[in-house]
């Protein structure tokens, strides 16, 4: 069975075994936080596949753990915030495209992260932006989290960033995340069937992957239970900060 798939995937099967693991962890954060999935499987498993080839294997992933949470993201976000968020991102990917055709890859990669680790350290030391309660702030931050995609595609953290410093529940905090990735990933798929990056075998590779992504999100969605609310917010800043830190790390090496 995993010769048959290392070879439809055209993966080594210590690879393919070693992609089921980081994504069955990746999912089960997925599941408890709502989001960080594909900024976990891209730091951990781009020495298996370039993220060209991980990107488009991402989006089932994140696809498939959008639906199976999709009924409590959209009963439980502000869609008035979510909706805001998209269009600002949709406006800003294009600048960010912009941006990387004129400066280096690593500088770009680099500015998104630290600007990462600085507000999500600034939150974590529970520093108020009074900023990012308003209309403003709200078209802003999307607009923010589409440059930051276009620059180093992880437009998410940012979106996390936002909506991490609202005063509100964390299920509804999470379940923003939720039907904001899910409106994404409708939006990302146009653009790759468009550029071509999703192809036959990415398409193979994903779907591969779909048990152990049903598997982790599931369990991960378990975890999500009231006496542990209180240590989300801290939780997912600290994650967020460590996944930034690590890719500022590895740019340094």
């Amino acid at each position: 069975m995993i010769d048959w798939l290392a070879s439809a995937t055209g993966l080594e099967p210590a690879s393919l075994l070693t992609l089921a693991v980081i994504c069955f962890f990746a999912e089960l954060v997925r599941g408890f936080s709502g989001f960080a999935l594909s900024a976990i499987v891209i730091a951990s498993a781009a020495r298996i596949l370039p993220p060209i080839e991980l990107i488009p294997v991402m989006w089932w992933l994140e696809m498939t753990a959008s639906v199976l949470m999709l009924r409590s993201g959209w009963r439980e976000a502000d869609r008035r915030v979510v909706f805001g968020l998209v269009i600002g991102a949709a406006v800003g990917t294009p600048f960010g495209i912009a941006l990387t055709t004129t400066l280096p890859v690593g500088i770009s990669k680099l500015v998104a992260l630290a600007l990462v680790v600085g507000l999500a350290a600034t939150q974590l030391a529970r520093i108020r932006m009074a900023f990012l309660a308003t209309k403003p702030g709200l078209f802003g931050s999307g607009l923010m989290a589409g440059v930051v995609t276009g620059l180093a595609g992880i437009g998410g953290m940012v979106v996390a960033l936002y909506v991490l410093a609202q005063d509100a529940p964390a299920r509804k905090m999470r379940a923003a995340l939720v039907l904001f990735l899910f409106l994404g990933a409708i939006t990302s798929m146009i653009t790759y069937l468009a550029f071509g990056v999703m192809d036959a075998t990415a398409t193979v590779r994903g779907l591969t992957f779909v048990p152990v992504v049903i598997a982790g999100v599931l369990l991960g969605q378990r975890m999500f239970i009231p006496r542990f609310e209180h240590i989300y917010r801290p939780f997912c800043l600290t994650l967020l900060i460590l996944l930034a830190s690590f890719g500022i790390l590895r740019l340094a090496l």
